[in-house]
């Protein structure tokens, strides 16, 4: 399988189901940290049910509908980015992440996820990228931020979590501004 590198010992890998025992360590590391905003991993408390919720994505990944991929730092699972309802007849997807504290402040997710968007619009014509996050989230935020993407709006009190109403931010990037952007970067490293 691939390991793509991201500098200073990081990874981006396929997660699959067999990773079940390290990504049950890895949620018993984050589990607070990581649901703060997101229910990501609330449930897995069990090998069975961490190997469950990996092979979703991996059935996603078959589908064509979505998939997952995690990040490790010096050879530790720290955390991850995935697609969620990749529609690539309709060239529209969403993207999503999570970490643990021993993952943060380092750049892991906005790297990983110029990855998985390059991906996904130079390979396979995926028109619009959206990334959606609780307003009270500015670390995800400001992922998005710094991808380029544009916000669209507030979707008032949408996420009941944790006993609270949580208005959500939907932030997107369209092809031919990532595009743009991207060229912009690169010809900027010259």
């Amino acid at each position: 399988m691939y390991a793509i590198s991201l500098g200073e010992g990081a990874e981006l890998r396929p997660l699959e189901p067999w990773h079940a025992g390290e990504f049950l360590a890895h949620l018993e590391r984050g589990r607070e940290f990581i649901g703060r905003y997101i229910p990501f991993g609330t449930t897995e408390t069990d090998l069975l049910s961490a190997r469950a919720k990996l092979q979703v994505y991996a059935d996603m990944r078959a589908a064509d509908t979505g998939s997952l991929h995690g990040l490790w730092l010096d050879g530790t699972l720290v955390g991850g980015v995935l697609f969620l309802n990749f529609d690539a007849a309709n060239g529209t997807c969403e993207v999503g992440c999570w970490l643990e504290p021993a993952g943060t402040g380092r750049g892991l997710v906005t790297r990983a996820m110029r990855v998985l968007i390059d991906w996904a619009v130079e390979q396979r014509g995926i028109h619009r990228v959206e990334w959606v996050a609780a307003s009270g989230n500015q670390p995800s935020l400001n992922v998005a931020r710094r991808l380029g993407m544009t916000r669209d709006g507030v979707r008032r009190a949408a996420h009941h979590y944790g006993g609270v109403r949580h208005d959500l931010e939907v932030w997107s990037v369209l092809a031919p501004e990532w595009r743009e952007a991207r060229a912009r970067a690169g010809h900027s490293d010259h």
